[in-house]
C-alpha cells in the first residue's frame, strides 16, 4: 500500500468545494437569511477552493 501524497492545498481546496456544493442544497433558506450575500459567499467559496486546487504543485499519484 502506498501512502497518499496529496498536499494540504489539495485537501483544503476539495473541502471548500464540498462546502460550496453543500451550500447549493441549502441556497433557498440561506438566501432568505443572507439575501444577495448567500450567492456572493458561494462564489467566494468556489473561487477560493478552485484556487487552492490549481495551486497544488504536488506530483500525481503513481499508477499501480
Amino acid at each position: 500500500m502506498s501512502k497518499d501524497s496529496r498536499s494540504k492545498h489539495f485537501w483544503i481546496g476539495n473541502g471548500l468545494l464540498a462546502l460550496a456544493m453543500l451550500m447549493l442544497f441549502f441556497m433557498g433558506p440561506l438566501s432568505e437569511v443572507l439575501g444577495f450575500w448567500a450567492v456572493a459567499l458561494w462564489m467566494v467559496l468556489a473561487a477560493v477552493g478552485m484556487g487552492f486546487l490549481m495551486s497544488d504543485k504536488s506530483e500525481p499519484p503513481a499508477p499501480d
